[in-house]
């Protein structure tokens, strides 16, 4: 698939404190972004996330390195017509009602009265927000700006959507209806980049993804690439046995009433521990193979940047 976003040795440095000293935020970004995929950007906090998205956006300049959007510079018309946006942290005019402030965007874009019209009830069904949208932004909680700011985002129906943190501070419910509004407007052919620090929410939606640390990009590609197959440990609930008995055979993590969770490292130990379970009269409750998630791969790579 043709690439919709290139980042080619991106750096990036801001002056801070009393005495300005440069800090450098990006060092050497580079990474490209395929037609109709939902690419995830992980970091920490303070990794260089929303920095990098900024660069893209053309809201400040890189001090070296290059961004093509749909092929051309972030300030070119051509690729800014194609692009919505949600930050981290948007800020609306809170006096205006959800259908209002969809409203104002679509004036911006030059929308039709009819087609305004219909966009705006479209969206807001989308969202989940068709029932609010008389209602002003100041009386919304923080879910529901996000999917009001997801609306406006998709105002001018673009190719290219660029998502900050937008699963930050939902509840699971919420954060359930976004990943499907995501993944629905994949399917509709639009790309998606998404920045994020809800490892669980990438791993169940992304195609592939990259991993910065400390403004480095220290691992990228597909999802199925990163992850291993392969059993780390196997995790085992049982009842009816001396957790003494246990101590040979794997690595006790918790007890709670009768029912004791055990960690197997070792596939022999899985029969020699059903064999002591039979002869005890025990029970086995649950035995699940644990694989390499992205968490761990996250955790590890932060660790070791």
């Amino acid at each position: 698939m043709a690439a919709v976003l290139e980042i080619d040795n991106l750096y990036k440095a801001f002056k801070v404190g009393f005495i300005p000293k440069k800090r450098e935020i990006l060092k050497g970004i580079s990474l490209s972004v395929a037609a109709g995929e939902i690419f995830g950007y992980l970091g920490p906090n303070g990794a260089g996330k929303t920095t990098t998205l900024k660069c893209v956006l053309g809201l400040i300049f890189p001090d070296r390195g290059k961004v093509a959007v749909f092929g051309h510079p972030p300030l070119a018309a051509k690729a800014r017509e194609n692009l919505g946006y949600l930050p981290e942290n948007p800020y609306f005019y809170d006096y205006l009602t959800a259908a209002e402030f969809l409203d104002f965007y679509a004036q911006l874009f030059g929308l039709r009265k009819k087609d305004k019209e219909e966009k705006i009830a479209t969206l807001l069904r989308l969202v989940g927000m068709e029932k609010a949208r008389d209602l002003q932004l100041r009386k919304f909680s923080r879910g529901m700006l996000q999917r009001v700011g997801l609306a406006q985002a998709l105002i001018n129906d673009p190719a290219l959507l660029f998502l900050d943190e937008p699963l930050g501070g939902l509840d699971p419910l919420g954060r359930k209806d976004l990943r499907d509004i995501i993944v629905r407007l994949k399917q509709e052919g639009k790309t998606i980049f998404l920045c994020s620090h809800i490892l669980q929410d990438i791993e169940m939606i992304c195609d592939r993804v990259a991993i910065i640390v400390g403004g480095r990009v220290i691992s990228q590609g597909a999802l199925e690439s990163l992850i291993s197959e392969k059993v780390l440990f196997t995790e085992v609930t049982l009842s009816g046995i001396d957790p003494a008995d246990l101590v040979d055979l794997g690595e006790p993590v918790s007890t709670l009433g009768d029912r004791i969770l055990l960690k197997v490292f070792q596939e022999d130990n899985i029969e020699n521990l059903m064999a002591l379970v039979h002869e005890r009269r025990g029970r086995i409750h649950s035995l699940v193979p644990r694989t390499e998630t992205l968490e761990d791969i996250f955790v590890e790579m932060v660790r070791q940047g």
